[in-house]
């Protein structure tokens, strides 16, 4: 049975502050597969990510995500695109001045749950995932770097996305570290979620194989 395409981009380009980052852009992903986007600071690898969640407008080509047509896409169709979507970035972005409970909760609630128990019970079953239960009442400051990226993933998973996006996630970490993070992200993309991950770090491409796409040059490869 072929894969399900659940990424599709035709003859896009990609500006960001009107300055073109990568022209031409044809590419397709399958759902399940795990995508290394590598390519040098400034190479349009950010940006992508960003066009793919419709927070940079299509000014050129085709782009469909999850189902959603990102040129055509309406204000109020966004919120529904952005619960396929899980997006784990580098500084992890946690909030600071609530416990970890607390920030998941955060999340869900944001995005339209609002039974207690339910709430109560994803958080409970993302954290289980990440290895991370008994860390429910912390401070985001009390937690490891490692920890706290941990939770940036339970975090993504919140609304069973079809993709993640993560964007340079084992960026701040230590090679232990981000091999347990790798694992994890792994084992997401074994249950049938796409990973597509933004990397500098070569030597994980080699440990955790993957496809590989590249920026470079204004373009994908």
């Amino acid at each position: 049975m072929e894969s399900q395409k659940i990424i599709s981009l035709t003859n896009l380009s990609v500006f960001q502050k009107n300055k073109l980052v990568l022209t031409n852009v044809n590419l397709e992903i399958s759902q399940g597969e795990f995508i290394y986007m590598i390519g040098k600071t400034g190479s349009g690898k950010s940006s992508l990510m960003q066009l793919l969640y419709a927070d940079l407008p299509i000014e050129q080509g085709e782009a469909n995500v999850c189902g959603y047509d990102i040129k055509l896409i309406k204000q109020k169709q966004l919120p529904f695109l952005r619960r396929k979507l899980g997006i784990v970035f580098q500084d992890f972005q946690l909030l600071e001045d609530r416990s970890v409970k607390k920030n998941l909760e955060f999340v869900l609630r944001a995005t339209g749950w609002n039974d207690k128990k339910q709430i109560n019970d994803r958080i409970l079953q993302v954290l289980d995932e990440v290895e991370l239960i008994e860390k429910l009442n912390v401070m985001p400051h009390q937690l490891s770097g490692g920890e706290q990226q941990r939770i940036a993933i339970a975090r993504a998973l919140l609304n069973e996305p079809e993709v993640i996006l993560a964007d340079e996630p084992t960026g701040n970490l230590d090679p232990e570290t981000s091999n347990g993070i790798m694992k994890i992200l792994f084992t997401i993309s074994e249950l049938g979620k796409t990973v597509i991950m933004a990397t500098h770090n070569y030597n994980l491409i080699h440990k955790f194989p993957g496809r590989v796409i590249k920026c470079e040059e204004g373009t994908l490869n």
